[in-house]
């Protein structure tokens, strides 16, 4: 007879924004006529930019012709895609990384959940908390999490770095020693960053107790502040222990089309094992490389067009931020982020849990955002915004708000 792995038995519930999903499905089949306004999910609204769509249709003309055609991509990724991101994202910034150290896959979120499969079981993870729940189920489901507490809302083998107001949203350095250490920087949910000089303080504690930092660098596009790194690469000695991950979803609209990348530095070794080896094998084995046309729309990302017309649209959703953050605080709220990051992090009113905040919202102003609980238990009596909405639907939301 076969066995499940019982490691899924132990998750809670479903998936943060699957229950997101099912809660509001229900209120709007039993309320048809209502006007409701998303800003929960972090899911980009307007279109990819024209230069992108110029080269993904040239690229989708080359399949159709023999002599272009492309079948299985090489399973690292096109060079022409790796060799464009290693100049642009990095040589531009004087970080030491090369094409080869890049793996091209369908997305951060793939990767931010895969990344621990070259990892040892017994391995102890630390996260900030509140954090973007992929970390942890992902380790959930590979058994390195132990028992999960419903009562504290944490899993017994978790190590968990409080980020909240309190400390600034800078994690401090955990009691326990942790092996694998997860930060997403702008951080998801809270908005908030770390500083350059609070990154490398966490790249040397690394680099001394032995861990690996797993770096989500998914919104580095939205930093408008100059003391905030857009890659951890930037910090001394991050080459021997960080492994960064990237996404083209939220600075080039890819959600829907999927598109991300991995950087593995060969510096990077548990004794004389290469990470970087570990991660292609990995790599090579289980994924066959992102579609050609796409990597073809990655690389018209970095043209002088594309990088025109995004940051345009940075510029225009980080308009919706501005709007919600100064709106709310106008309001009374007690908020954070939007500064170097499209989501808004605030306080719910009268000590509200975060779920009846959400219930309310979606009751009485028809606004969808997601519970801060639902990003771990310091994420208990907050909520997220997200900015990735059209302006004219996130002004009138700010106002259905404003009147509560």
């Amino acid at each position: 007879m076969y066995k499940v792995n019982e490691n899924y038995l132990k998750l809670p519930g479903s998936y943060l924004f699957s229950t997101i999903a099912k809660k509001v499905n229900a209120y709007q089949e039993a309320n048809p006529d209502a006007k409701i306004i998303r800003l929960g999910i972090g899911d980009v609204t307007q279109p990819i930019a024209p230069a992108i769509i110029e080269a993904l249709h040239k690229a989708v003309d080359e399949m159709g012709q023999a002599e272009t055609f492309h079948g299985y991509a090489p399973d690292l990724g096109y060079a022409f895609l790796r060799e464009t991101i290693a100049k642009n994202d990095y040589i531009a910034r004087g970080c030491d990384i090369s094409a080869d150290e890049i793996f091209v896959s369908d997305g951060a979120k793939s990767d931010s959940a895969n990344i621990q499969e070259i990892f040892a079981t017994d391995n102890k993870i630390a996260v900030c908390d509140p954090v973007y729940p992929v970390y942890v189920d992902s380790n959930a489901m590979a058994g390195r999490c132990g028992d999960y507490d419903f009562k504290t809302e944490t899993w017994s083998k978790v190590i968990y770095m409080p980020t909240t107001a309190e400390n600034g949203f800078v994690p401090e350095f955990p009691k326990e020693t942790p092996d694998l250490i997860y930060i997403c920087c702008p951080n998801n949910p809270t908005g908030t960053t770390l500083t350059k000089a609070q990154l490398q303080e966490w790249v040397d504690y690394a680099n001394r107790i032995g861990a690996v930092i797993l770096y989500d660098a998914a919104y580095e596009a939205y930093i408008s502040e100059a003391d905030v790194v857009h890659s951890i690469y930037e910090c001394n000695g991050a080459r021997s222990c960080a492994i960064e991950l990237r996404s083209f979803s939220k600075n080039a609209g890819f959600t829907g089309v999927r598109l991300g990348f991995t950087v593995v530095p060969k510096d990077l070794k548990c004794g004389d094992v290469s990470l970087h080896g570990l991660w292609a094998r990995r790599h090579g084995t289980k994924f066959n490389g992102a579609p050609y046309i796409v990597q073809r729309a990655g690389e018209a990302v970095y043209s002088e067009a594309g990088k025109a017309q995004l940051k345009e649209q940075v510029a225009y959703y980080m308009k919706n931020a501005k709007a919600i953050k100064e709106g709310l605080s106008k309001a009374g709220y007690t908020v954070y982020g939007g500064v170097n990051a499209p989501y808004i992090w605030l306080k719910t009113p009268e000590q509200m849990s975060s779920w009846d905040f959400f219930d309310d919202l979606l009751n009485r102003a028809n606004v969808v955002g997601t519970p801060g609980s639902g990003f771990g238990p310091h994420g208990e009596g907050y909520f997220r915004l997200t900015a990735f909405g059209n302006y004219e639907n996130t002004l009138e939301a700010l106002e259905r708000i404003q009147k509560l």
